[in-house]
């Protein structure tokens, strides 16, 4: 790579920093109005004076009561499931798009473009469904093909050197991931719902300013035509690794169901029962959506640091057991949430601490599952396959998004401790169901300790 900017030896690529400062802002608006969404539809949106106006609510609440009436909280749930299931399901065709017809700087554009106009389309009550479309399918364009981007910033040789430029760049995405709903979640308790998702808008703007800026540093790319004709077929061995991983990802599933449950109830629950009052006044709930990064930022250097030492001593978990491990950390957080509903008992207030602890847990507990999840299948996965096993899976985090949205439809219909007390069993039981099948997928991958370690999705 001879251009301006290009990478050397020691120093990243200023085209990095652009894609980083990129995607930070587009995750800071995307967390920042995922933390809102819960209690805006609650709150706001789907009560009488403003579901009347929302263009296609009418006819998707028919379509979500097809098995009956359904109260406005398990509507809301329903909704953020879904919203959140596609957001992870379409980078898969905005990859494909971007590989083989647009190109990954014109897909990242419009990837920009459609959810700034998305964000902006939140401001009003009228286009809610709208703006969610614009979102997911802007979602699809600019996740699909900005991480990809960065890879392509980095010669051959310079591995070392690239892994630290996905460092930075994912030190970026948990930024984002702290900062949005805390300042988002400020701006729309002071202003009001519309004020914050248009200071989601904002930051979209400045990902499309930050990328085009960075154009001329980022090298020139072509779309891919891909022939397969040279490429030998899969043997016996590679097609029984293939099916491990799809079975896999379908425990990852539930892991992730109970995970993701603290951006939708959790937000709902800390709202209603949780004490947030403090000596300088009552916190906003949706602040709580930053908790689980910042678990995840704090563990991540330890973590490694645990695994490279165990690795030393021959002692270090294969990657199926932290996936293990991960989901069972993740059952236990949910518990951490459950005692603290039933300690306060149905009228009193629970304790932040008991948020906190588990919050954060979720974090420390995604670290241990998420980013091993994808060494393994980066690593064992067949030639033949292996970006489709990748894209693929990023299905398990939209079939645990649906599983979370539908699980959350319950809320109601039971007390806080119940409630988190399913939301564990579901993690805790992906544990046993992980644990119970590792000895067969190791077999069937020749699992071993992976050796790559990402910050967030």
């Amino acid at each position: 790579m001879t251009t301006e900017g290009a990478a050397t030896a020691s120093n990243h690529p200023r085209g990095l920093y652009f894609l980083t400062v990129t995607e930070l802002a587009e995750r800071f608006s995307y967390y920042g109005m995922v933390s809102l969404l819960p209690l805006y539809l609650g709150q706001e949106l789907l009560l009488p004076g403003h579901a009347e106006k929302v263009i296609g609510l009418a006819g998707l609440r028919a379509l979500f009561e097809f098995g009956g009436p359904m109260s406005n909280l398990a509507f809301a749930s329903l909704i953020v499931g879904w919203y959140g299931g596609l957001v992870y399901f379409t980078p898969i065709i905005g990859g494909w798009i971007g590989d083989r017809w647009l190109g990954i700087k014109r897909a990242v554009i419009l990837g920009i473009v459609l959810m700034s106009m998305g964000h902006l389309a939140m401001t009003y009550d009228q286009t809610f469904l709208i703006a969610g479309l614009l979102l997911i399918l802007g979602s699809g364009f600019l996740k699909g093909n900005i991480s990809a981007q960065v890879g392509t910033l980095y010669p051959a040789a310079a591995e070392s050197l690239r892994d630290r430029g996905y460092a930075i760049y994912s030190t970026g995405i948990n930024f984002g991931a702290v900062t949005g709903p805390v300042a988002v979640g400020t701006v729309a308790a002071i202003y009001g719902w519309h004020t914050g998702f248009g200071l989601a808008t904002a930051l979209m703007l400045v990902a499309l300013a930050f990328y085009l800026a960075g154009l001329r540093h980022f090298p020139a790319t072509t779309v891919r035509k891909f022939d397969q004709s040279g490429t030998p077929a899969m043997t016996s061995e590679e097609r029984g690794r293939a099916m491990a991983i799809v079975a896999l990802i379908a425990l990852i599933a539930p892991i992730q169901a109970a995970y993701a449950q603290i951006w939708n109830i959790g937000i709902v629950w800390i709202d209603q029962r949780v004490d947030l009052v403090s000596p300088l006044g009552a916190v906003p709930a949706s602040w709580f959506v930053s908790l689980d990064s910042v678990g995840s930022i704090l563990i991540a250097a330890p973590l490694v640091a645990l695994w490279a030492r165990q690795a030393r001593a021959g002692t270090e978990p294969t990657s199926i057991a932290k996936i293990a491990i991960g989901a069972a950390l993740i059952g236990a957080s949910a518990l951490l949430l459950a005692t603290g509903a039933l300690l306060a008992g149905n009228e009193g207030r629970v304790s932040v601490l008991w948020v906190l602890a588990g919050y954060i847990g979720m974090g420390i507990g995604f670290m241990w599952y998420w980013p091993v999840m994808l060494a393994l299948v980066s690593r064992v996965a067949p030639v033949q396959v292996k970006s489709t096993l990748m894209g693929g899976a990023f299905l398990a985090l939209f079939a645990g998004s649906l599983l979370m949205g539908w699980v959350g439809s319950y809320y109601d219909q039971l007390s806080g401790a119940q409630f988190w007390l399913l939301d564990a069993s579901i993690g805790l039981g992906a544990a046993l169901a992980i644990a119970l099948a590792r000895r067969p997928l190791e077999a069937m991958l020749d699992a071993t300790p992976p050796a790559v370690l990402q910050l967030a999705t």
